[in-house]
């Protein structure tokens, strides 16, 4: 069960609301194997320590001696292209804030031994049984963040009714207002003015910037 994406952080509600994604799954990559006895879980935590969780699940693994119970500790990332002062500039963004997926050998201990680690609010799942991740579902999201490192996507941060200005195409430097936003496609319907009369016009996230 993968939690849903949020734009920005996730809220204790959005915990139980898992996402379903349609794209084929890999077999699971090199560099994260899928130890048949351990499992893949899903742990909240504070948004914006994502990685200081993982280097505290591995100190304490350490100092108190379950490194053999823990395996591979995953951030799912994405890369996002935007355009900063006119150029392209790609980044890395959480496809998850607040998560962090771990692969463990789940028993008491561990569950107590996650549950104590700073910053972490508990389990995705409930209770003291979380519910693991399936092979399924752990290998879209390792294709998820393979397919975005090949293919960027571009980062969304315009609203309706926001005035752009179009940089690239036919229209190059016209200016219009935000009609329609296809997050789905990266791409966005501009209302501009032509001869007078408003025109749609459908354009690639990077192909406008902000008016002003």
């Amino acid at each position: 069960m993968l939690p849903e994406e949020p734009l920005d952080a996730v809220t204790e509600q959005e915990v139980e609301q898992m996402e379903s994604e349609g794209a084929p799954a890999p077999e699971p990559t090199a560099e994260l194997p899928l130890e048949e006895s351990k499992q893949w879980f899903i742990i909240h935590t504070y948004s914006g320590f994502e990685r200081k969780v993982s280097e505290s699940l591995r100190t304490r693994a350490e100092a108190f001696g379950f490194a053999d119970k823990l395996g591979q500790i995953l951030i799912p990332e994405e890369e996002v292209v935007e355009l900063r002062n006119g150029k392209k500039v790609t980044s890395k963004r959480l496809l998850y804030p607040g998560y962090v997926v771990v692969q463990m050998d789940m028993d008491d201990e561990m569950w107590h031994q996650v549950k104590e680690t700073p910053r972490v609010t508990g389990f995705v799942g409930g209770g003291q049984t979380p519910v693991p991740l399936s092979a399924d579902e752990i290998n879209k999201m390792l294709y998820r963040q393979t397919t975005s490192a090949e293919r960027p996507r571009p980062k969304m941060n315009f609203e309706k009714n926001e005035t752009v200005r179009i940089i690239e195409g036919p229209f190059a430097n016209f200016q219009g207002k935000v009609d329609e936003i296809n997050p789905e496609r990266n791409t966005l319907r501009v209302l501009v003015t032509i001869f007078g009369r408003a025109t749609p016009v459908e354009l690639d996230f990077l192909q406008v910037e902000k008016a002003g």
